[in-house]
């Protein structure tokens, strides 16, 4: 019997469906390609967020701190008023946070993006502007305010969630307070702490080589601080190492307010496009952002409730503006500002017929 061998037919045009799938495939490359930026940004801040939560314990608190326990400052009803003006400036900013964060569905808070950006970084830098104004800094100067906030950092004002600084000149940065930082930090969002602590090294790193460009830049286009050629006498364009050392003490220390500046550049810039055309989590990176705003300004309002002392602040919350009443400004002040001002006192002898019920501090 013979056999007749098959003659296989190859198609010289893939099938309709098998074209399709490869486009869509590209197309959600190039997606991903473009969400990269807005996810590592996303990453940052949630790194930020995680590492807060993971040390937020009683040890690292601001009781602990010996530049809170001697803070305390005169304050005149001037003073006072002041005060209150930028805690209100703080509290009306958050609370227009809150209410896109809580109400907005997921393409709503995409394009709120543009307006939360600065909502979040202006929250906490009108109640950082309070806790410097008792500190004696009275100064709206942003540079200025940077400057002195890097300082405050650096001499332990801060809990131990938000110590942590980068110092260093150009090519030789350093991380101080955040011993995995020298960790190699991935694409995802952080699970463990090796994770966030890397990838918030990696943000203060890149954070301080854009301030060292900025101010390079500075330097060079004024005729009078410009570092030039010895031969020529012009403005050098290449720069060593020891020229980049002649401009760090204009950089000051890197902080976490330098990363939520971050915020305020990407808001004025055709970056935040980039963001809200990505496809990343935007409910997640607004519940990062709003509990980075509360932790910071829960410290700022207890440094100004430590200088006006308790029961003065309380009577400024107790007088707030209609829209703050009953709000997150009363559950901080239970929550974070009180059981460091006011620990809750021994409970009474257990022989007391009606033992009085005390609030265990948080």
């Amino acid at each position: 019997m013979t056999t007749q061998e098959e003659t296989r037919i190859i198609p010289l045009n893939p099938p309709v469906a098998a074209i399709a799938d490869e486009q869509q495939q590209k197309l959600a490359d190039e997606t991903w390609r473009k969400s990269i930026p807005a996810q590592v940004f996303l990453n940052y801040f949630f790194a930020i967020n995680y590492h807060i939560q993971e040390n937020d314990d009683a040890l690292g608190g601001l009781q602990n701190l010996p530049f809170f326990r001697s803070h305390q400052a005169e304050l005149t009803d001037a003073d006072v008023a002041a005060l209150t003006k930028m805690l209100h400036t703080s509290w009306s900013t958050e609370y227009a946070l809150r209410a896109t964060a809580e109400l907005g569905d997921e393409n709503f808070l995409r394009n709120a993006l543009h307006w939360t950006f600065p909502q979040a970084y202006h929250a906490i830098w009108s109640g950082l502007q309070a806790f410097l104004y008792t500190t004696g800094v009275r100064s709206n100067n942003g540079q200025l305010m940077r400057r002195e906030v890097g300082r405050l950092v650096v001499k332990n004002a801060y809990p131990r969630p938000v110590s942590f600084y980068a110092a260093g000149a150009y090519g030789d940065f350093s991380i101080h307070r955040l011993p995995l930082a020298g960790y190699k930090a991935g694409l995802h969002i952080a699970s463990k702490e090796i994770d966030a602590q890397a990838q918030v090294g990696q943000f203060l790193r890149t954070t301080r080589k854009m301030q060292a460009q900025w101010t390079r830049a500075q330097v060079q286009t004024n005729p009078n601080t410009a570092i030039r050629s010895q031969k020529t006498g012009r403005p050098l364009d290449k720069w060593t190492a020891a020229h980049w050392q002649q401009i760090t003490w204009r950089l000051g220390y890197t902080t976490i307010f330098d990363l939520l500046g971050r915020l305020r550049i990407s808001q004025t810039s055709r970056e935040i496009e980039r963001y809200v055309e990505a496809d990343i989590d935007f409910r997640l990176f607004h519940a990062s952002l709003l509990n980075i705003v509360s932790y910071l300004n829960g410290v700022h309002e207890t440094y100004v409730a430590k200088a006006l002392g308790l029961e003065r602040y309380r009577q400024l919350v107790a007088e707030l503006p209609l829209h703050l009443q009953a709000g997150f400004v009363q559950e901080r002040l239970r929550t974070r500002v009180e059981p460091v001002l006011a620990p809750t006192p021994p409970s009474a002898p257990a022989l007391a017929t009606e033992a009085p019920h005390y609030r265990m501090a948080a």
